[in-house]
């Protein structure tokens, strides 16, 4: 067989292996181990996956993400998502779907201190959940909000996938970041939007809170202001240049740690949970950049990237129509397979390809990270969903796939307004020292 073939075919049984219960992280490194070996040797084979593995968990770039995940898992455990809800509710409480509306803005500023939509709306829905539905809200409605909002946890700096995108393509990880900024507001303010067109239409889907008191609004304020100290610590930082990404990450976790203490808010038991979590979340993440690393060096060897390369370069159709094409495939893609997963896998085959064309790869790695938020709330994989089912688990998946409709909207518009203005996502990075 040629390389070609017995890459086409190592592609084929990954697809068909991800509906296992294997963790995708070993798929990829037994599907990269055995493909390599098969086209060079098998003490070839045996010497990369030691290396590669070797290089992942000893890669001080990589150390960003376990920072980035404590810096999370102690905001969660020291009670700064409460507080930060509570904030937004006192203010928008008794709008019209105020409850809904103060889910996304918790839910984007979690994402501000947090950098994964799983946590993001797992978080969010124990937090916000028992507020909607004491406010008779409907459970759709409830669960698609939470859904759909905890997805601005990978778009919304600082953001794992954003992480490793950069380390994988070699882009500035703090230009990433600071793409991300502006098109996760413009998502925030689309989501909010929509909840108001969609409660305006049906108002008996979200029936008002009790209005509160000047005083309890500003009292309120304090949940904010532990969000912005850190988001201003380590993105201010980052934007003029006094410290890497790495830096930033042991920064903002120290800086969590400090408020945490400074309030009184972390018990032992919560600390514990904290390092526990970041352990196990990191293990997972680095186990499936391990497992893509050798699976990309299988790809490589099969010479599929540079074939598609050169099919398109070959391929008499506009830049755009090829990047429509691609942005497909990501689409349909993450309708069935891990986010995490779904970049690690495609991201060598089409980077090339998007150079080729000219297209800036800061912003393909914003629309990548779109295109990802949209398949984390459809079906049949929707793991944000899932996540949230998990916790509302009297609420039918159906009702909560049908719940982010509205929402999943949103997302695309979105992401066609970003594609014919890129500067969205480049103007702050086109700043940075």
């Amino acid at each position: 067989m040629t390389p070609t073939i017995v890459g086409l075919i190592g592609l084929a049984a990954l697809i068909l292996l991800i509906f296992s219960r294997i963790p995708v992280g070993f798929i990829m490194a037994i599907i990269g181990f055995l493909g390599f070996g098969y086209l060079v040797s098998f003490n070839a084979s045996m010497n990369l996956i030691a290396k590669d593995i070797f290089s992942v968990f000893g890669s001080y770039n990589l150390t960003v993400i376990p920072l980035f995940v404590l810096m999370g898992q102690i905001s969660f455990h020291s009670g700064i998502s409460s507080r930060l809800f509570n904030m937004a509710y006192k203010f928008m409480g008794h709008w019209p779907g105020g409850l809904a509306i103060a889910t996304v803005g918790a839910c984007a500023g979690f994402a501000a201190i947090c950098g994964s939509t799983n946590a993001t709306a797992a978080t969010m829905a124990a937090v916000t959940l028992p507020e909607m539905k004491k406010y008779n809200y409907k459970a759709g409605l409830a669960t698609g909000v939470v859904a759909a909002g905890g997805s601005l946890g990978i778009l919304i700096p600082p953001s794992v996938i954003f992480i490793i995108y950069g380390i994988m393509t070699e882009q500035s990880i703090g230009k990433l970041f600071m793409a991300g900024i502006l098109p996760g507001l413009l998502l925030t303010i689309l989501f909010i939007l929509t909840i108001t067109l969609w409660t305006y239409l049906r108002p008996e889907l979200a029936p008002r809170g009790p209005k509160t008191t000047f005083r309890e609004k500003m009292a309120s304020l304090s949940g904010l202001v532990e969000t912005l100290i850190l988001f201003i610590l380590v993105m201010g930082g980052l934007f003029l240049g006094f410290f890497t990404p790495t830096e930033a990450g042991g920064i903002g976790a120290f800086g969590t740690l400090l408020l945490a203490l400074i309030r009184r808010n972390l018990t032992w038991e919560g600390f514990v949970m904290s390092l526990s979590e970041t352990t196990r979340i990191s293990c997972m993440i680095l186990v499936i950049v391990a497992g893509a690393t050798i699976f990309g060096h299988f790809l490589a060897v099969t010479r599929i990237p540079f074939d598609i390369s050169n099919w398109i370069s070959g391929v008499h159709l506009p830049p755009f129509a090829i990047m429509g094409m691609i942005i497909m495939v990501y689409l349909v893609g993450g309708c069935f397979i891990d986010a995490l997963a779904l970049i690690t896998l495609t991201v060598p085959i089409f980077y090339p390809v998007v150079t080729l064309l000219g297209y800036d790869p800061i912003w393909f790695g914003v629309i990548i990270v779109l295109i990802t938020q949209i398949g984390v709330i459809t079906p049949p994989v929707g793991i944000n969903v899932y996540v949230v089912s998990g916790v509302a688990r009297d609420v039918p998946l159906h009702v909560i796939f049908k719940g982010v409709l509205p929402l999943l909207l949103a997302l695309i518009i979105g992401t066609l307004i970003l594609i014919p203005f890129p500067q969205i996502a480049l103007f702050l990075p086109n700043l940075m020292k």
